[in-house]
């Protein structure tokens, strides 16, 4: 009996090692897959019977008019003060060196939004076409937290600013109370913080939203060139008002202020990646896209600089205050009325800032609706209102929560995670879609296929970037970072030397492969510059999205060029 016994329990132990080696191998195999495109710019994405679908109605300037939004808020108006409190006038060169490296990886972003123009997703789309489908999950999860914080934060900051604006008024001076929209009311020891206003805005966007694009695009474009004609006019007005003896000395902390600053102003770029996700409702997406992306963000470049030069122009860059540097500065030289003019700046930059978030985090969540792998009531599009109403209803009610219930500027040092992993699988895509596109690829050596030669020497770049990003934070050996440095140009020399790569058509990102690695190696170089609890959030988010991909995503997933619910419409569609 007892031998039996054992058999049997041998028996149950060989079935479920099996069943859980099965079970592996097909979590591998969906993990694997990759989407298939064409590339078409064909006048929709998907089309059903009844004629739902995205319709393409922005053209080049409204492109523009949605990068410059998304990326010019409040911080034209604080950052550039704050930074140049230790950078002195060298804040400028920060502001330099930050737009250099931003266009790096707008070129990147460039050639796939040129690549293909006719689907949204953005840096998921292009993860899931050049690697595969858990690393394109991997990379939504990631920049959706943070788009919801960010969304949340930026909410509070607009209402604070709104209030402040209407205490202008006698009425309003001192009878707003705190809970209405300055700050918020605290409770459970600040684990609550209750806040009105800001839910009562993002309902309002998310209706415009909702309504269409054409009416959400006319809304960002009356903003933002409010907000583009009030920093013009602070510029002209402050060049006036500028002392040269104040950029004297350039410098005073040395370049290393300047570099560090560099990093602080990089994240007042980010936003030009809005452009690539309203790619299925651009009208000529395959130009405009590209002119979008980089023409946003060079006119942000300029207006920053430009910015940098008078406020430390005006004031010597010590007595430049923390909070509304800028606004502070032309107070203590009795304008008074330009001050007002920032803080209506600083208003109509916020909104956009919101508005262009909210419309990006939708079309995130059409995306990947329509490929399956989340329910498909996201990848829903409205028939008479053409837009994604369920995704659209479903970012500002979790964005309004947060906003409204808890204080989520402490969680500020937990963001800009996202964005330096997508930009940074964005640089990798346009290295690995260009191998794709030359299957006679035959460099390699034997023992080691090309494909994973290229992805160890792109992981190689990844790594000395973190690891040079730890050599600066702590202050390590020159030639401890020297040689860190050093590992990473290798890594890119042997991308260059040892792959063939083609030119697509369209737009092309110049200097492949060496671009593309240099971005990677300065984004993960940032990454490196975070708080340790920035690190700790990407580590646990990736954990649970991986457990999410696992027992749903995986199962529901069609990488297919028209994903899971929307080749269910295109054949009914051709069966009809």
């Amino acid at each position: 009996m007892g031998v039996r016994n054992a058999y049997v329990d041998d028996d149950d132990a060989a079935a479920a090692s099996s069943k859980s080696s099965s079970w592996f191998a097909i979590f591998l195999s969906s993990a694997l897959r990759t989407k298939t495109l064409t590339g078409s710019s064909s006048d929709t994405y998907i089309r059903t019977p009844s004629g739902e679908g995205l319709v393409r109605r922005l053209g080049l300037f409204d492109l523009i008019l949605l990068g410059i939004g998304a990326s010019i808020g409040a911080g034209i108006f604080v950052v550039t003060g704050t930074v140049a409190r230790d950078a002195g006038p060298g804040v400028t060169i920060s502001f330099i060196l930050a737009g250099v490296a931003c266009m790096l990886n707008a070129l990147c972003y460039a050639e796939l939004a040129s690549r293909f123009p006719a689907v949204v997703g953005g840096a998921y789309l292009y993860t899931y076409t050049a690697f595969n489908e858990l690393t394109a999950f991997l990379v939504f999860t990631q920049l959706m937290l943070d788009y919801h914080i960010g969304a949340a934060s930026i909410a509070r900051s607009l209402a604070s600013y709104l209030v402040t604006i209407l205490e202008l008024f006698p009425i309003f001076r001192e009878n707003i109370p705190s809970w209405i929209g300055h700050g918020g009311k605290e409770f459970f020891g600040g684990a609550l913080s209750i806040n009105i206003l800001a839910p009562i805005l993002f309902a309002l966007l998310t209706i415009i939203l909702c309504r269409g694009v054409r009416e959400s695009s006319a809304l960002n474009s009356f903003m933002t060139m409010t907000k583009v004609v009030i920093v013009l006019l602070v510029i002209l007005v402050g060049t006036f008002e500028v002392d040269v003896s104040n950029w004297s000395p350039f410098a005073p902390n040395g370049f290393k202020a300047i570099v560090t600053g560099a990093t602080v102003v990089f994240f007042a770029y980010v936003g030009f990646d809005a452009v690539a996700n309203s790619a299925e409702e651009s009208k000529r997406p395959q130009r405009d896209l590209p002119i979008g992306i980089l023409g946003s963000l060079l006119i942000c470049a300029v207006l920053y600089i430009a910015v940098c030069l008078v406020i430390t122009g005006m004031v010597p860059y010590k007595l430049l205050g923390e909070d509304a540097p800028l606004a502070e500065a032309f107070t203590s030289k009795g304008l008074k009325f330009v001050s007002i003019l920032i803080s209506i700046g600083a208003v109509a930059g916020l909104t956009t800032t919101l508005l262009v978030g909210l419309y990006v985090q939708s079309r995130l969540y059409l995306g990947l609706g329509r490929d399956g792998l989340l329910p498909s009531i996201f990848a829903r599009i409205h028939p008479s209102l053409h837009t994604p109403v369920h995704s659209q209803v479903w970012v500002g009610v979790v964005a309004g929560v947060l906003s409204g219930l808890f204080n989520v500027h402490v969680l500020s040092h937990i963001l800009s995670v996202g964005s330096l992993t997508g930009y940074s699988v964005v640089s990798a895509c346009v290295i690995t879609l260009r191998w794709n596109d030359k299957a006679a690829n035959q460099v390699s050596p034997r023992w080691i296929s090309t494909w994973n030669e290229g992805v160890i020497c792109l992981l190689l770049v990844a790594c000395c970037g973190f690891g040079a990003g730890l050599c600066y934070r702590f202050n390590a050996s020159f030639i401890m970072l020297m040689i860190v440095i050093l590992i990473a140009m290798l890594g890119a020399l042997v991308l260059h030397y040892r792959q063939v790569y083609t030119d697509p058509s369209g737009f092309r990102c110049p200097g492949v492969p060496i671009v593309p690695a240099v971005c990677i190696f300065f984004n993960i170089f940032l990454f490196a510059q975070l708080h340790h609890e920035a690190w700790l959030r990407f580590v646990v988010l990736s954990i649970i999205s991986v457990g999410i991909y696992a027992f749903y995503g995986q199962y529901h997933a069609d990488p297919s060029e028209y994903g899971a619910v929307g080749m269910l419409y295109h054949n009914i569609y051709h069966l009809l």
